[in-house]
């Protein structure tokens, strides 16, 4: 499950984080907001685990709490931060603070004519403008590349991204992951070492069409091998396409994973991390009073890479492990500007329905 602020589009003023957020401070060029929600859901899914088959139970769904405050240097350069704690369980906001696992969006960054520049935690660029237009979803997303090697929350944090502005149209952003002396515990790095990943992407925009690419190299996303060696799980990286019409947007995605990992290495989980390509499609349509969405994705696992796939050219010697293919439905509902309901149900064909589920929820945002 994605801990996301909102929908990608929740009619009106709600379509973007912090649409209702609350100005305590503006004066003199200098502007800070408060801002967060509370989530709150109730899931029932697969385990998976024969005749005990299923799991149910009420959650807190990604309570937010958030800070954002900007202040103009001089006429055409703005400097800004913000500060997020994220997955802040609703019953213990008191200790949010200590809790290691909030606060994951934490930045610093200089805006103006010459584009925007980013310095801390925040969400991937893969994330934003190749996997989230698929499946943003409140609850139950499609599977993705950072899923499959399973170590997102480490792909947010130390980085430095710049994005241009639009050029007729056209953008790109590039960056890296530093990870330095002091974080070889945590990043596998060799102690006394340090590293820097590379990501980069590039936007184009044409009215209701956009298209993207994003490339990471997930050189600090690693993997202990059969000699006990900490190194890179691969590559990332992924197309998607989008096309809005009226309150009608649909969204096309090809994304891959590039296994670095040799079969029989302890990987993530301690798995064999296969390469693994995916399709997917999805449409998301404002009724009015919220959204109706639904997505689909095929999933192939130890598949060649995307022009072998169109061009059918794969070795006759080279072996599939596995495919799947996902199904999201789901539907929002708006109380009122602040407030609103969502239900979901997914299904991910996998061996005894592992993961199939459905869930309800509400949202109060401020």
């Amino acid at each position: 499950m994605k801990k996301t602020l909102l929908a990608t589009a929740i009619a009106g003023a709600m379509a973007a984080s912090g649409a209702q957020a609350a100005t305590v401070y503006n004066q003199d060029g200098t502007k800070l907001d408060i801002y967060g929600n509370i989530q709150i859901a109730y899931y029932n899914t697969d385990t998976g685990d024969g005749d005990n088959d299923s799991s149910d139970g009420i959650a807190d769904n990604g309570t937010t709490f958030g800070f954002a405050a900007e202040h103009v240097i001089y006429d055409g350069l703005t400097g800004y931060l913000k500060l997020e704690f994220d997955d802040i369980k609703a019953d213990e906001m008191a200790t949010a603070v200590d809790n290691e696992d909030s606060g994951d969006t934490a930045y610093v960054g200089l805006k103006g004519n010459f584009g925007d520049v980013r310095l801390g935690s925040y969400d991937q660029l893969i994330d934003d403008w190749i996997q989230d237009p698929l499946t943003n979803n409140e609850g139950f997303d499609a599977s993705d590349s950072t899923s499959l090697h399973g170590d997102g929350a480490n792909q947010q944090t130390d980085k430095v991204t710049y994005t241009s502005p639009s050029f007729s149209g056209f953008q790109f952003a590039v960056g890296t992951q530093y990870k330095g002396d002091f974080d070889s515990a945590d990043s596998g790095v060799d102690e006394g070492g340090s590293n820097a990943s590379f990501f980069g992407g590039a936007k184009y925009t044409a009215g209701a069409f956009s298209i993207a690419a994003v490339y990471d190299n997930l050189d600090n996303t690693l993997y202990v091998d059969e000699n006990g060696s900490a190194e890179s799980v691969g590559d990332q990286y992924g197309i998607t396409a989008q096309y809005t019409v009226n309150t009608l947007r649909l969204a096309l995605k090809l994304e891959r994973f590039d296994s670095d990992a040799d079969d029989g290495d302890a990987a993530v989980g301690d798995e064999f991390l296969a390469d693994t390509n995916f399709y997917g499609v999805s449409a998301r349509y404002g009724y009015g009073m919220g959204d109706v969405y639904a997505a689909y994705q095929y999933v192939d696992v130890g598949a060649g890479d995307f022009s072998d796939e169109i061009e059918e050219t794969i070795d006759d010697d080279q072996e599939r492990d596995e495919t799947y293919n996902e199904v999201i439905l789901g539907a929002t509902y708006n109380i009122s500007d602040a407030m609103y309901t969502w239900a979901e149900v997914a299904m991910y064909d996998r061996e005894d329905d592992e993961g199939d589920g459905v869930g309800v929820g509400i949202t109060y945002l401020f």
